[in-house]
Parts: structure tokens; sequence; C-alpha cells
């Protein structure tokens, strides 16, 4: 058994990603901004037999990551996924974006990720060789040649940094690092007309962080395995 924590876990990919964790016997803390509104998070855990708590944490806040971290406690993480996001705004071109989104989708998106890492980081100390997946999107990539999506391209290629950067600073500590692009979702962000369920894509994520190891940490990864140009 392994003891796993996801941010952003009350829908979409981290819903399933808690959902599979939890059936596979892995004990899981699920955590989201607001547990109060999350009603299918809370279901799962009434099913789940204690292996899976939820708990409240707002990435994009230092006091809310901290407290999150107090509640967890000394508990060893094997396995720490960054899955929380937000898209940076509803518009998002050269005539028209907002600015104070955009300075959010940095704040949950690039620094809370870091901060999330760094306030967990003596848990994932504690576990024999702990493996931290930060879900991050193929418009984070160079070689993906789309406009628009200004915020969230942008906070999404810095995180990719960030990470590639702990993924170097943490080797020697045995605790591997890397991003994963997920697919094209069908989730309330990606849209009913994606190409692949959240089923599908929280078991490529998982696959790909069972085979992940410190000789394969800082790599941007597809859902399915292979390794993402960026």
């Amino acid at each position: 058994m392994s003891t796993i924590l996801i941010t952003g876990a009350n829908r979409g990919i981290g819903l399933e990603l808690a959902r599979q964790y939890t059936e596979a016997g892995d004990r899981v803390f699920a955590t989201c901004r607001a547990p109060a509104e999350a009603r299918d998070l809370t279901l799962l855990a009434g099913g789940a037999g204690g292996r899976l708590t939820v708990h409240a944490m707002d990435v994009g806040d230092a006091a809310s990551i901290a407290a999150c971290a107090k509640a967890v406690g000394d508990t060893p993480i094997d396995v720490l996924i960054n899955n929380a996001g937000i898209l940076g705004g509803k518009s998002q071109t050269l005539e028209s974006i907002d600015f104070d989104a955009w300075i959010d989708a940095f704040k949950v998106m690039t620094i809370g990720p870091f901060r999330t890492v760094q306030a967990f980081l003596p848990n994932l100390k504690a576990a024999p060789a702990a493996k931290v997946m930060t879900v991050t999107s193929q418009l984070a990539a160079s070689t993906w040649p789309f406009g628009g999506s200004y915020a969230y391209s942008s906070a999404k290629a810095a995180v990719n940094k960030v990470m590639q950067t702990l993924a170097k600073d943490l080797k020697t500590q045995n605790i591997a690092v890397s991003m994963i692009h997920p697919g094209w979702v069908k989730t309330e962000m990606g849209g009913a007309g994606a190409d692949i369920t959240a089923e599908e894509s929280a078991t490529g994520i998982r696959g790909v962080i069972t085979g992940l190891t410190s000789d394969t940490s800082g790599k941007f990864y597809k859902w399915n395995g292979e390794i993402h140009p960026w």
C-alpha cells in the first residue's frame, strides 16, 4: 500500500485518480478548495473505509497549504500529484485578457505546485522513494503551434521549468519529479468533445507514475507514457 496526496481531487482527473488509487487499496489524502461543495469526493470517501480522507487546501494560498500540511502531520507520502488547475480567465486573447486572472493562474498552477512540494517535503523525504507528478498540458510546450490561451499556457510552461529544476535539486534525496500532459480529457474544463475519458487519462497517469524513477526524473510525459517534446 502506498500513500498518495492529490490536489484538485474534487472533480475530473483528480477525482478519478482518487477513485483508482483508493480502489487499488492505497491511502489517499484528497485535497480541494471547498470540501463542503465536493459532493462526489465526499461520497467516494464515505465508501472508502477510511482509506480516503478529504482535506481543504487552496494551492493558490500559502496559509491554506500550510494548514493542510499540518493536518496530514508526519505521515510519509509516496506520491504527490499536483493536479489542481484553473483556466486563468474566460478571455485570453491579445485584444482581451484579464490580468488579475493571469496572476491567479500563476499562483495556482506555477507557484502553488512548488509551495505544495515545499510544504510536504518532510513527508516525501520520509518515504523510501517518493514521487512528485505535476499535471500540466501540451499547451506548455514550445512545440505546440497554437495562439491564444496566454494565461493558461504561460503558467503551465513555467511550472514545467519549475518541476524540471526541482527534479535536479531533489534527485540526491531519492525523490523523482516529473510532469505529464493528461491528454484532451472529457471533463468540465476539457469539454464533452475531448478525445479521452477521465478514467483513461487517470489510468495512464498512474502507469507513468509507477514507472517513474530517479533516472527518468525531470521528463515531460504524455498520459500514454510517451515523452512529450517541449
